[in-house]
């Protein structure tokens, strides 16, 4: 803390404990700066709007570094920077970032505090809105510094907002120390340290040294009729339903089958006594995108939200409540955009495409019994997920565990206009972690490759994909709360009962293995979903032997036997089809 201080040169340092009273005075704080409002205190009690600079709305990949000394263990994916050249470059940056500014240092836990599956950070920042959703995100304060005690056993993580311009902002991992330096951003994973930077790329690297797994996956438990619940997580991509599949209102509740939940966007598994992979979910909140959340696609957050609550970037009505396209209602007149605009349509969107809600994970009505379990929570199951148009089946299980380690291998999506604006585009992103993986991505596929020969009772694995299309261009299937029925029988599977059918890439449902009553589906809509065109996956073969090949001898041999077993599989299926 001296040596950052030295460093950045703030006015004064404040060390937070976590308290209400400390909490009050770091949003009084963060009402002083114009970029912050206080909502409705009728309808939305202790909720703020911050709107951050329009330069500084996103997480910035192309700014975020992997500081090894070895170029290659960073890998092709990451960004790469010399650890002393990133120092010397950032300490320029922050040489008196915090004059005239209050430096904070933020004790925090990632897990629930007496979890021996949780970890400590320190967090150094001069943000006061960053310390109010640390303590939304993380066990922040006095129960970190009493875990803390006199060892060094933390990832220490210095921020600074600096002067907010993107061409000297840098998002700064060192591996081998497991530091995180951190300059000019005041957005959400560019900021919040414990998150993204901690959560997922220095904890991986933790995971990789110490036999666990720090996954991008959510964590959800399905209950079944008799009281029974079964662990879930699942990676997927942005824009693929994630956090709605997570805090899914179930279709099938009346039959029995409730979804909880335990996390929406991070698990650390480790494995247990009992021979099976055991997850906490690191954080204490929710840092979810607002726009497309509505009571129809994810009433649990909705309802969550009305209390305690951070928004950042969402327009705001002549009522001072938050409101984003996709919320369900018409934009009111007077509406203020995220800018801080009287907006109307020829602005763009009133609240930003990646405007966001920081919520207390407690106040979710799905909020699962077992969130805050020390042991963590038993995972049955692995759901990769993807935004296929065609090719990929509504779900298929993998074969076995080194199979399942290629489905995740070689995930891809589609991109969507609010991407990039070029439609259709394939992006590999294994195992949803592209963007987080603090190593060499190739290790990361032989760490999977080792977990699986650790573990008694390895979860199943399982690949989804809501978003195949007719050729009208609609999708085939409704999704969300409809989605349990595939969670069934991915459940069903688990516990040897599903019917599937063998395909050249796994296991598909049979026709009437799914429960569909009370769904409008017709028997030809259910083939097409769980169809498997040989064709199509012959692309998928060459776009991903594409990939893999960046990696080149560092990418496990178990990988490029799948690639051919699958070729084999696809070429033996296309001559029987003839």
């Amino acid at each position: 803390m001296e040596e950052s201080a030295r460093l950045t040169k703030p006015d004064r340092v404040v060390y937070c404990d976590g308290s209400e009273a400390e909490n009050q005075r770091i949003l009084e704080e963060m009402l002083r700066d114009t970029d912050s409002t206080q909502l409705n205190e009728k309808t939305y009690p202790d909720c703020y709007l911050h709107r951050s600079s329009p330069n500084d709305v996103a997480r910035t990949e192309h700014l975020t570094f992997i500081c090894t000394p070895n170029k290659d263990d960073a890998g092709p994916t990451n960004n790469w920077m010399d650890p002393d050249a990133a120092k010397f470059k950032l300490r320029v940056l922050l040489d008196g970032a915090m004059r005239g500014r209050t430096m904070y240092v933020v004790p925090y836990i990632m897990g629930p505090v007496d979890s021996p599956l949780s970890k400590a950070g320190v967090e150094v920042t001069d943000s006061p809105y960053v310390v109010a959703n640390m303590r939304i995100m993380a066990r922040m304060g006095k129960v970190a510094l009493e875990r803390i005690g006199n060892s060094r056993d933390f990832v220490p993580g210095l921020h600074s907002l600096g002067d907010l311009d993107p061409m000297r902002r840098y998002i700064a991992h060192f591996p081998e120390e497991k530091l995180i330096w951190s300059v000019g951003s005041g957005y959400g994973g560019n900021a919040l340290l414990g998150k993204k930077c901690f959560a997922l790329r220095i904890a991986g690297v933790m995971a990789r040294e110490q036999g666990w797994m720090a996954e991008h996956m959510l964590i959800l438990g399905l209950e079944a009729p008799d009281g029974k619940v079964t662990y879930m997580g699942g990676a997927f991509p942005s824009a693929c339903g994630k956090t709605n599949l997570a805090m899914m209102v179930s279709a099938l509740e009346s039959q029995g089958y409730r979804v909880w939940t335990v996390g929406d966007d991070i698990a650390w598994m480790k494995i247990g006594d009992d021979g099976y992979l055991h997850a906490i979910n690191p954080e204490a909140g929710f840092f979810g995108v607002a726009p497309g959340t509505s009571m129809a696609t994810n009433r649990n957050v909705m309802e969550a939200l009305h209390k305690n609550t951070i928004f950042t970037n969402v327009a705001m009505t002549p009522e001072r409540e938050p409101w984003w396209e996709g919320i369900g209602v018409e934009p009111p007149k007077g509406l203020i955009n995220w800018k801080n605009e009287r907006w109307d349509s020829s602005k763009g969107p009133a609240a930003h495409p990646n405007a966001r809600y920081t919520v207390p994970a407690r106040q979710s009505p799905s909020i699962s019994p077992k969130w805050e379990a020390l042991e963590g929570v038993p995972i049955s199951a692995f759901i990769f997920g993807g935004r296929r148009a065609r090719v990929a089946p509504l779900v298929y299980e993998a074969f076995a565990w080194q199979h399942g380690v290629f489905v995740g291998a070689t995930m891809a999506s589609e991109t969507t206009a609010a991407a990039t604006g070029n439609v259709g585009i394939v992006r590999r992103d294994p195992m949803a972690m592209l963007p987080f993986c603090g190593y060499n991505m190739a290790d990361y596929f032989r760490h999977w490759l080792e977990m699986g020969k650790r573990i008694p009772h390895p979860p199943k694995i399982f690949h989804v994909n809501w978003f195949r299309k007719g050729a009208d261009g609609k999708f085939l299937w409704p999704g969300f709360g409809e989605n349990v029925r595939v969670l069934k029988w991915i459940l069903e599977r688990v516990e040897g009962r599903g019917r599937g059918r063998e395909t050249p890439i796994g296991f598909v449902p049979t026709r009437n293995a799914l429960t569909l009553d009370g769904l409008n589906i017709s028997p030809k809509t259910v083939d097409e979903l769980l169809q498997v065109d040989p064709e199509d996956w012959e692309q998928e073969l060459v776009d991903s032997k594409e990939f893999f090949q960046k990696f080149g001898e560092r990418l496990p041999r178990e990988i490029r036997e799948e690639h051919e077993k699958l070729s084999g599989r696809l070429e033996s299926a296309a001559g029987v089809a003839r």
